[in-house]
């Protein structure tokens, strides 16, 4: 098991890189789902909330930090999971939810949630500042950038106890939720900015006395040119990449954080693994997997005469009702739309699953489904069929529900190494 963060800049100066894997889901079911894998691994969790899900002002999920962190430390008692193997993270903690308001507001409430983060027990911290707010320039210099992060970085600090928390920066750093990836090339990270971005952090951390919260700076962001859109991934390739595991060896105590990782291959996840990405972050292919398995469960419980309204259709009049979640992020005809609200790579559809009208039409699915008959399995979800016809997992279908999010998570913890 991997005892702390830093032991994976330590596995891999001995020669035998170990990952962790970055749980970025604020669902319960996807939740579960990964610490009944850490469980079931003897291993650690680490779940992290971005900074739009969750904040002090609520985020799109309604949870504070604290809300974020009972959830989460429920279900692991439920399932047996202690909280000393549950690491929570913050991602993109900076002023992205606030990049309407001018600089010093939004820089404040930044500060206000970081502290939050902090109190709540949250000791893996993103510090993101590369989103621009109102009245910045087009482009944020670095330098502004990793001075942002720097203040963060000095609340962060006075709101911890004993206990200090670990750092991640970077400024090569796509939005929080993902970004579009259909059209246009992903370039990889040139080693010079990677070490440019480092000293850049240092230097800033420095002028506000803040050397000893360095040392705790683990990872750092860089683009190892993967990424999805709404129909599109770009998958791992070593060759494009092989400078960055090289830059890495210059920098003591670090390793790469992997944002944007799902939807690649098992074989792309080992290879970041190897060239010292030992971070590897996924959430929208999890809540992907999610809503598969549950327009499946659905389509079972039509075929048993189940009489609710169809779940797509639930979710259809939400994303309707409320487009602000998807409209800026597809385009195409109305049924070129219509599809992707349902079924893109960028799983739009996440935002709305905290819906009351979403929640309570799954909850009556779940009810509906105490135990799904197998030939139905096998017509409607057949990735889950062998399980259940060998006795390996129950058919009800909540247990469904998990086993489809889990298949997924195996990929990323098998590429860990740990």
């Amino acid at each position: 098991m991997i005892d702390t963060l830093r032991d994976l800049r330590a596995s891999r100066n001995a020669g035998r890189p170990l990952g962790i894997v970055s749980v970025c889901s604020a669902h319960p079911l996807v939740i579960e789902a990964a610490l009944l894998e850490a469980r079931d691994r003897q291993g650690l969790a680490l779940i992290e909330a971005t900074c739009n899900q969750v904040n002090q002002e609520g985020g799109y999920t309604g949870m504070t930090p604290s809300d974020f962190r009972a959830r989460v430390f429920a279900i692991g008692e439920r399932i047996g999971l202690p909280q000393g193997r549950i690491l929570l993270g913050g991602d993109h903690l900076g002023p992205n939810p606030w990049i309407r308001l001018p600089a010093a507001e939004a820089m404040a409430r930044a500060e206000t949630m970081v502290a939050h983060y902090v109190r709540a027990g949250f000791t893996k911290i993103h510090l993101d500042c590369s989103m621009r707010v109102a009245g910045d320039p087009e482009r944020l210099s670095d330098a502004e950038i990793a001075e942002r992060a720097a203040r963060l970085c000095a609340v962060a600090e006075a709101a911890a106890g004993a206990d200090k928390p670990f750092y991640v920066i970077g400024t090569e750093v796509p939005p929080p939720g993902g970004a579009g990836a259909d059209d246009h090339t992903i370039a990889v990270t040139p080693p010079a900015e990677v070490a440019e971005t480092v000293g850049l952090h240092q230097r800033a951390f420095a002028r506000l006395g803040l050397e000893a919260a360095f040392e705790r700076v683990i990872g750092v962001v860089v683009q190892p040119g993967v990424e999805f859109g709404a129909s599109k991934v770009h998958f791992y390739d070593p060759a494009a990449a092989s400078a960055l595991p090289q830059a890495l060896e210059d920098l003591p105590g670090l390793v790469f954080e992997a944002h944007s990782t799902d939807y690649q291959t098992a074989d792309a996840l080992t290879a970041l693994v190897a060239d010292g990405f030992a971070i590897l972050k996924v959430g929208p292919w999890l809540t992907f997997a999610l809503r598969e398995v549950l327009y499946g469960l659905d389509s079972i419980a039509r075929a048993m005469g189940h009489a609710k309204k169809p779940l797509p259709e639930v979710m259809e009049a939400l994303m309707l009702a409320r487009p602000g979640a998807w409209q800026s992020h597809y385009a195409g005809s109305e049924r070129d739309l219509r599809l992707a609200r349902h079924f893109s790579y960028s799983d739009r559809i996440r935002y709305y699953w905290d819906e009351p009208e979403a929640r309570v039409a799954v909850e009556e699915l779940i009810k509906a489904l105490p135990a799904a008959p197998e030939t139905l399995v096998s017509q409607y979800l057949p990735q889950l069929y062998d399980a259940v016809r060998c006795g390996q997992l129950p058919a009800d279908a909540r247990s469904l529900a998990i086993a489809a999010v889990r298949r997924v998570l195996a990929l990323y913890w098998d590429a860990s190494g740990a």
